[in-house]
């Protein structure tokens, strides 16, 4: 059975309602009405329900703008593959978004469904108390003080989405946006209309109108929103929109962070399995056609390796997608005619050594290996975005390092090694978003890791908790009480902060005042003043006791040789016959109290008292 579907069109914003919808999600956001726990985790819900309700038309919205050609999908696609899009990308697309809403409702102590609890029952965590405020550490100084962060959501937040994983990349923020207790103006890309129209369509039904809208367009009505004033800008896309965002931003001050990209290497030597290493590269690559933000950007090698790479490409390629490769169904297409047209020139740089199919009506691009590339060739002086690797032949990880380093810093650096020093080599002297070692993409899959660039690739980062983390504002609160006799004592006692800091100030105010703020760090921290309370505690009542207990001590004896000697009380070790167990069967006890090794015998007046203490040891 042959799927078709229709190109739905963007439903383009009118620019006169987006005053009107930001300034309605303000007026919610003062109203507190997003600030409840309660409040979070239903809408946390109703995100995923929007998923879990729709998933088939999402998939199918995907399919219309990843692999569409003229508005319908090639004859050879069938409902085996319910989109027609890569089933991997398909399946990390979806599967990445619903997991990322659980690990965020599941931070907020929800039962997460049960189809959803395979991977996180272990990691999930209450954060009922953390969601609003924690403790901060205290010393000795602000013992008696109150030291608290609270956790404040910023207000208003724009998320602006992309177009190469539409839901995973525009709502996955949104979960995190919504957690932290946030309002939300969601802008998706108009490049992939099918999803964005969808988006559109579905968050209204689920989400709080008043709090959460979707605000369509193209480059106008983006425009015209940046105008706005936000409290938190997200933006996931090129660097040179980014730069555009950043400096809108600046207007208001207003944080920001943008997840862009850049190339990300990939450094390959001999001492791996090289079938396992090139099968692990090469579907990075391939994934959702090349166009992932950390797929493989250029790979670096010897010259031997480059050789045994290609050989064993062609073989893998060849098993994976068959003689025709436009026909696999398992590979998608180009977004656009413009990207399509920038990745077509970038082939003719190099050699082509594998690959290099085309086809300019279904804007198809084989997987292509390109080799005597040179750092100098267009195809290395910007983000590839596609499905095209090429190889820069290098003499050792040195000279590998410095390629790297003399470039803009990429979102994630790939190393394919088992030599140790080559791993800490490329992990301790590069500087990137991630580094991942011996394999693609799979960092994404982690959501205890923090997802996000540096420099040129990016600002911020978020997922799992740190999703919750980038839409928060960490509010440090002190709290001192009117203590009335601290006050008295404090004008009595000249040596106190609360009275050093105070006019007139003499010399000896200002040196007691200097030589506490340089001590402050090596005073004893507060976590500890329970164990040294209770040590002190413990020296006072061995104090105590041994003064209680002298005078009811008796005189020092010695045994006459008896059977069964009188009541002795125990001083360091005494010992006592067990009667019927003979009198060679002796129990010592420890006095806690002397250090002398003598035994005394009771008065007459003492043996009660003996007697319980010798039953107590």
């Amino acid at each position: 059975m042959v799927v078709r579907w229709a190109i739905t069109p963007v439903v383009v914003t009118l620019v006169k309602t987006v005053v009107q919808v930001v300034q309605l999600a303000r007026e919610s956001f003062l109203s507190g009405k997003t600030k409840p726990l309660s409040f979070r985790e239903k809408q946390l819900k109703q995100l995923l329900k929007m998923y879990e309700d729709n998933e088939d038309e999402m998939v199918l919205a995907l399919a219309t703008d990843l692999r569409k050609v003229d508005g319908q999908l090639q004859p050879s696609i069938t409902r085996s593959s319910p989109s027609g899009l890569d089933p991997m990308s398909e399946g990390l697309i979806l599967l990445s978004l619903s997991e990322d809403i659980v690990i965020l409702y599941s931070q907020a102590d929800i039962k997460a469904p049960n189809q959803h609890q395979r991977s996180h029952g272990a990691t999930k965590i209450t954060i009922n108390i953390y969601i609003f405020m924690s403790k901060a550490c205290k010393d000795l100084v602000n013992v008696l003080d109150g030291v608290m962060i609270n956790h404040d959501p910023y207000g208003v937040v724009l998320v602006i989405g992309t177009w190469n994983y539409p839901y995973l990349i525009t709502l996955g923020p949104v979960a995190g946006a919504i957690s932290a207790g946030n309002t939300v103006i969601i802008k998706p890309s108009e490049v992939a209309p099918a999803t964005a129209a969808l988006i559109a369509k579905l968050i209204p039904k689920y989400l709080d109108p008043t709090c959460y809208a979707v605000l369509l367009g193209g480059v106008k009505e983006t425009t015209q929103l940046l105008k706005e004033r936000f409290d938190y800008i997200f933006y996931t896309g090129s660097t040179n929109v980014g730069k555009i965002i950043h400096k809108a931003a600046n207007e208001y001050l207003v944080p920001t962070t943008l997840e862009l990209g850049g190339k990300s290497p990939v450094y390959l030597d001999s001492t791996v399995d090289m079938d396992v290493a090139v099968k692990r590269i090469l579907w990075g690559k391939c994934a959702n056609a090349g166009q992932t933000c950390v797929a493989p950007d250029y790979l670096m090698c010897s010259k031997q390796v480059q050789s045994e790479f290609v050989a064993k490409a062609k073989t893998i390629l060849r098993e994976w997608y068959g003689k025709n490769v436009k026909g696999s169904p398992d590979l998608g297409r180009i977004v656009s005619d413009q990207h399509y047209k920038r990745l077509v020139e970038f082939l003719n740089n190099g050699t082509v050594a594998v690959g290099g199919e085309t086809d300019v009506s279904e804007r198809f691009i084989g997987p292509t290996v390109l080799v005597n590339v040179k750092p100098s060739d267009p195809v290395m002086q910007e983000e590839i975005f596609g499905p095209i690797l090429p190889i820069l032949v290098v003499e050792d990880m040195f000279e590998a390092v410095n390629i790297i380093n003399s470039r803009e810093h990429p979102l994630a650096l790939y190393i394919f090694s088992k030599d140790k020093s080559v791993q800490n080599l490329f992990t301790t002297q590069t500087t990137s978003g991630s580094v991942t070692i011996n394999e693609t993409l799979q960092q994404l899959c982690v959501h205890e890791l923090p997802f996000g660039g540096v420099g040129q690739s990016g600002m911020g980062a978020y997922h799992g908790k740190y999703s919750f983390d980038t839409f928060t504002h960490n509010k440090s609160v002190f709290v001192k009480d009117y203590n009335v006799i601290g006050e008295k004592l404090a004008s009595y006692t000249k040596l106190l902060v609360c009275s050093s800091r105070y006019p007139p100030y003499s010399e000896k105010k200002l040196s007691f005042i200097t030589f506490l703020m340089k001590k402050r760090q090596s005073l004893l921290s507060l976590k500890y003043l329970p164990h040294a309370i209770f040590f002190a505690l413990g020296i006072a009542a061995t104090f105590a006791g041994k003064a209680i207990a002298k005078p009811y001590l008796g005189e020092q004896i010695s045994f006459s040789g008896s059977s069964s000697p009188s009541w002795v009380c125990p001083q360091s070790i005494a010992m006592r016959p067990m009667g019927d167990l003979g009198t060679d069967y002796l129990v010592p006890a420890i006095n806690l109290f002397h250090h002398q090794t003598t035994e005394k015998t009771c008065k007459p007046w003492q043996a009660s008292i003996c007697e319980r203490r010798w039953c107590l040891l």
